[in-house]
């Protein structure tokens, strides 16, 4: 399948999850090769911060991509809108520390990308066969690649509260461009961050989530959700293919894999992209 670029320039504002600052966000069309980018045109000598494994640098309740001291926080949401919808190249120009939050799903992002459309360039993607069974585990949460036709990612999550229980979805990065953008848009993007009510006064108190409301995140107690209506009923774990989607779009092309988590992490996904690309696929 042949490289795309954007057709036209992007733009977005919002509120970021964690640092609860406003930043704008521009994704312009970029050259055949270069891939996915940041570059902070707040700061001097507009430093850029490539979209790969090799440049994670924190993964707490989101992935931050750094270089040296400047980073770019919680990334997940709009790679994996980038990377699902066909964009192998794009330069995301950001005035600031962490990408907005929007609605707490990938909804805005592949709308906006699916109304300017894409552009093919002369370069085919290479795309690697997982040949192993590739697994990263801590505890009882894990998550692996096996050998698959395919490229599938399928997710599980427990959690004590009634409203969310044990969930399993399964979703296909079909071949197709147009069917796996469209499949993704309905299926996967939608899908909005979650919270645990009996968490979020410790997480404020430790600096994060300073953005983050009723507006752009789910939030679940004993009773049920704050906030309803869900837009999926297994919506959470929904949201947690589209972070996995995210991550391993680190790897610049997705290899074809199942990629199966349990319980995982931001930590955990990013630990198996680098196994993959230890392993050489």
């Amino acid at each position: 399948m042949r490289q795309h670029t954007l057709a036209a320039q992007i733009t977005q504002i919002g509120v970021g999850l964690h640092s609860g600052v406003n930043t704008q966000v521009r994704i312009l069309p970029a050259e055949v090769g270069s891939g996915r980018y940041f570059v902070r045109v707040d700061l001097p000598d507009l430093p850029i911060i490539p979209a790969q494994v090799a440049a994670v640098s924190h993964t707490v309740l989101s992935t931050q991509l750094g270089k040296g001291e400047v980073y770019v926080r919680t990334v997940e949401h709009l790679l994996a809108a980038l990377s699902s919808m066909g964009v192998d190249n794009a330069r995301i120009e950001i005035d600031g520390s962490e990408v907005p939050l929007l609605d707490g799903s990938a909804s805005v992002w592949t709308a906006n990308i699916a109304q300017v459309g894409l552009v093919s360039q002369p370069v085919n993607n290479q795309v690697q066969a997982v040949t192993e069974p590739i697994w990263v585990y801590q505890g009882d949460a894990f998550v692996c690649a096996l050998p698959a036709p395919e490229t599938r990612f399928s997710y599980g999550i427990d959690f004590d509260l009634p409203a969310i229980g044990n969930q399993w979805y399964s979703w296909s990065l079909t071949p197709e461009l147009g069917k796996a953008s469209a499949s993704f848009a309905t299926e996967i993007a939608p899908a909005r961050t979650f919270g645990l009510l009996h968490q979020i006064e410790h997480l404020q108190k430790t600096g994060l989530i300073k953005g983050g409301n009723l507006d752009n995140a789910l939030v679940c107690g004993p009773e049920g959700w704050l906030n309803p209506p869900l837009r999926f009923a297994n919506e959470p774990v929904r949201h947690k293919i589209l972070d996995l989607v995210g991550d391993l779009s680190l790897l610049g092309t997705f290899p074809r894999a199942h990629f199966l988590a349990y319980k995982a992490s931001h930590n955990l996904h990013i630990q198996l992209a680098q196994r993959i690309l230890d392993l050489g696929f």
